[in-house]
């Protein structure tokens, strides 16, 4: 007997030919037995031979009614088996809730094929993947006995035993993502998906680091950092990539992209960013009015899986959400497709208009903001994307992380979007480098002026009271790898504030050297102002103590002027407080100072519009005997109540898990609307009770059930919400078992 080369299949004898009859009949035994009956059978136009249909599934077999003793020498496909637990083991795909293979490219993956007889050398066992399953649409086409190489996909047989073939097959590392449907000769052998692998050096999305891997593609669960820069606080997120329908959500919001633009994540990273969007057509519809009525208030969602689920399932826009759901979906949207992604949260995040890397805010004389002046801003916080990938179309070291932000702030080329932008151009004062560079700068880096605009003869007169070079792009943060902890990264985005890197990446970016600035009135200022506080107890009184510096004993008298609005993150203000005007004799180079108001003031105030509030106050100080002003601003959080929870350590699935909850309300007015939640990936709804009303020192206690539907170390998040408190939650990480 001889080989055959290449291939190791034995040429066939005479007695070989003699059984091809007998094998025929045995192959029922040798098949896969999933169908236990056939009602009707069909023949195949291309071979003449009568099977039970012309689509085999994954790894069903169509099992041969009659065939004349002379079509049996024309090779059949019965079945492939595509191995979809071995191989989505070998390529980190288990978890996805999908009965479609799930492979990454760049890496083998093996298949089954159950022919009607052995191969001949002469034969043909044709592999097509094509995008729908039409001939107009191949993409790839192999064949291990003829042409086993195409556009750097391989296909090679690895073992042969009768009628049984196994075959590998390794994409380019470079091919095109997406959705293919692969035809073996005639059988239809079903649905593989195609992702990006950073697991393969030769993919331009490689990670070296199997930790980072780990957090930035498989970890289905994390947080989004919110609050302020001296306030920071966690809010739990579910990435929740591997649910049902969410890599079919994924690669339909694909769908207009040629497939050449399909094998760069830098195209396929801007794309789906665009696609975040409703403004493009795409998933969710920005909305910061404070009133969310048709939809769901956007600091209700702490899940990604909801809101593409339900995309994917109307085709409808999903109502409503802020920059950190924006975020979420989009960091959930680049694990699914297998860019390494991290939510970043950027606090006193500027919103440069002018585009002059600068962010002029207007006063009057009591510390109000002039609105009509002020067309910059400074959010409290700002929440986008890091993607990692290889930046080809880029000179050279433009490699790493890259910010991509979905929410709807600045056109790019026609469409709401930001990024891909480097991190490396970014921290240099790169502002040319594609995409959005110079937006996404300012953002981190922008120096922010304050004026005083004064009436003088009729006319407006605009003093520059204070210039802050270090207050923008404060405390970037992100979820540390491997740990449930906030990681700083703000060295990644910006050199030390105030060192001679980071003068010259803002000269670089500007075009000017720093001469050519306003001169910092703060700097040279006799008098300057600190701020202490960062939070309000809610129901108690304002409180702010103020540091004031001099560089004189002399005594003096300092007239003090604060304005204090309800705001919310972005700025935007909803409500005025009031003014506290007080005027004060110094003795020494420091006094204390310090400025109250009544709860009153804001208490029955935030219950107006359906989001969290804070308290933004300015304040301005003159020395009366010299004139000299100087300005400062704050931001205040509100504290809120807690509330009890008892979760259980372990449960099992399909029984019930009990979760005990209690609350008291301490506060001089009624919570309404009062609403717990509970949301688990364990679990395959989110589960919710409405409280109604507590009034003031009265208490609630009730109980929760929930089903768990799979197994394993599953995070359980309960939320509190009402209309005044808008979002208060406790974790607790629970092994469900079988």
């Amino acid at each position: 007997m001889t080989m055959m080369p290449g291939h190791g299949l034995a040429s066939r004898t005479t007695e070989s030919v003699a059984s091809d009859h007998l094998t025929a009949q045995r192959v029922e035994a040798l098949a896969p037995t999933g169908r236990k009956k056939y009602k009707r059978t069909s023949l195949c136009s291309k071979t003449n031979v009568w099977r039970q249909g012309c689509s085999c599934g994954i790894g069903m077999a169509a099992r041969p009614i009659t065939a004349p003793f002379s079509e049996l020498g024309v090779l059949v496909v019965y079945s492939v088996n595509l191995k979809k637990k071995e191989n989505a083991f070998a390529h980190h795909t288990s978890e996805f809730q999908t009965k479609k293979l799930v492979v990454r490219r760049g890496q083998t993956f093996d298949l089954k094929v159950i022919l009607n007889r052995p191969l001949h050398p002469q034969d043909e066992l044709k592999l097509v993947f094509s995008t729908d399953g039409v001939d107009d649409s191949i993409l790839v086409e192999l064949d291990p006995m003829s042409s086993p190489s195409s556009k750097g996909w391989q296909v090679k047989i690895i073992k042969q035993f009768g009628i049984q073939v196994t075959l590998t097959v390794i994409s380019a590392a470079d091919a095109v993502v997406g959705k293919y449907e692969l035809n073996v000769n005639e059988c239809k052998a079903g649905t593989v998906f195609l992702l990006f692998n950073p697991w393969c050096t030769g993919d331009s999305v490689y990670m070296p680091n199997e930790e980072d891997r780990t957090e930035f593609i498989l970890n289905d669960t994390g947080y989004i950092y919110m609050g302020f820069a001296r306030q920071i606080k966690e809010k739990p997120w579910t990435f929740g990539q591997f649910e049902k329908y969410i890599l079919n959500c994924c690669f339909s919001l694909l769908a207009h992209l040629e497939p050449s633009e399909l094998q760069s994540p830098v195209t396929v990273s801007r794309a789906i960013c665009t696609m975040m969007c409703a403004v493009n057509n795409g998933v969710l519809v920005g909305n910061w009015s404070g009133d969310y009525r048709g939809g769901t208030a956007p600091y209700v969602w702490s899940s990604s899986v909801p809101i593409l689920q339900q995309h994917y399932v109307t085709k409808v826009p999903v109502c409503y959400g802020q920059c950190w759901v924006f975020s979420g979906i989009l960091t959930t949207a680049l694990r699914a497709l297998g860019i390494p992604a991290r939510s970043v949260t950027n606090f006193e995040s500027a919103h440069d208009t002018g585009k002059n890397l600068s962010v002029d805010i207007y006063l009057d004389e009591s510390g109000k903001t002039m609105t009509n002046l002020t067309k910059d801003s400074v959010w409290n916080f700002h929440v986008w994307t890091d993607a990692w990938m290889k930046r080809q179309d880029l000179p050279q070291g433009n490699d790493g992380w890259q910010v991509l932000d979905s929410t709807p702030q600045e056109i790019s080329e026609g469409s709401f979007r930001t990024g891909p932008s480097p991190l490396t151009a970014i921290r240099q004062g790169a502002v040319n480098i594609q995409y959005d560079t110079k937006f996404v700068f300012t953002e981190v880096n922008g120096d922010k002026y304050i004026w005083l605009v004064k009436p003088e003869l009729g006319r407006e007169k605009n003093i520059l009271i204070a210039v802050e070079t270090a207050s923008v792009g404060k405390n970037i943060s992100t979820k540390m790898v491997g740990e449930n902890k906030r990681n700083d990264i703000t060295s990644q985005y910006k050199f030390p504030e105030g060192s001679p890197e980071e003068r010259k990446a803002m000269e670089k970016a500007s075009g000017k050297s720093s001469d050519d600035k306003p001169n910092n009135p703060s700097s040279s200022s006799v008098l300057q102002i600190n701020v202490l506080q960062n939070s309000v107890e809610l129901g108690h009184p304002i409180v702010l103590t103020l540091i004031l510096k001099r560089k004189t004993d002399a005594p003096q008298t300092v007239n003090i002027s604060c304005c204090l609005d309800l705001q919310t993150y972005t700025g935007n203000n909803k409500s005025h407080l009031g003014n506290i005007q007080k005027s004060i004799k110094i003795h020494g180079q420091e006094a204390e100072v310090i400025l109250t108001m009544d709860a009153k003031s804001y208490i029955y105030k935030l219950g107006m519009v359906d989001d969290e509030l804070v308290i933004k106050g300015f304040i301005i100080a003159e020395i009366k005997e010299t004139g000299d002003k100087v300005a400062a601003d704050t931001t205040l959080c509100f504290l809120y109540p807690a509330f009890s929870i008892e979760m259980p350590n372990t449960a099992r699935v399909n029984q019930p898990l009990f979760i005990n909850c209690s609350f008291k309300n301490t506060l001089p007015i009624p919570l309404t609307e009062i609403k717990f939640s509970v949301e688990s990936l364990a679990v395959s709804y989110v589960k919710s009770l409405d409280q109604g009303t507590v009034p003031p020192g009265k208490s609630i206690n009730f109980q929760i059930k929930c089903i768990p539907v799979r197994s394993g170390p599953r995070k359980f998040i309960v939320k509190f919400s009402s209309r005044q408190v808008k979002e208060v939650h406790a974790e607790k990480i629970i092994l469900i078992q079988k």
